[in-house]
């Protein structure tokens, strides 16, 4: 257990952003398996900019690998553009 002052501190930070981070990481992945299961054009082109944003925000804070958004990114605009 933390005898720190700021011990007990980080401690309480990391558990902020850890729930943080659950909440963002499950909404996103929540949103691509939207995008992948659409099989509307309309709808998938207003979808990927909000997940593209999204996934970039992820990237930005090193929630998730940077080069894991790049591919995951690629993927969707690839299905999306095979769609129409």
């Amino acid at each position: 257990m933390a005898q720190h002052q700021s011990a007990k501190k980080r401690i309480r930070q990391d558990a902020v952003k850890r729930l943080r981070n659950r909440y963002y990481k499950k909404s996103t992945r929540s949103l691509i398996q939207k995008l992948r299961e659409t099989e509307d054009v309309k709808e998938a082109k207003e979808i990927l900019p909000k997940v593209i944003s999204m996934i970039d925000k992820l990237a930005k804070k090193n929630t998730w690998h940077k080069n894991k958004a790049s591919n995951l990114k690629s993927k969707l605009t690839k299905h999306v553009n095979a769609l129409s």
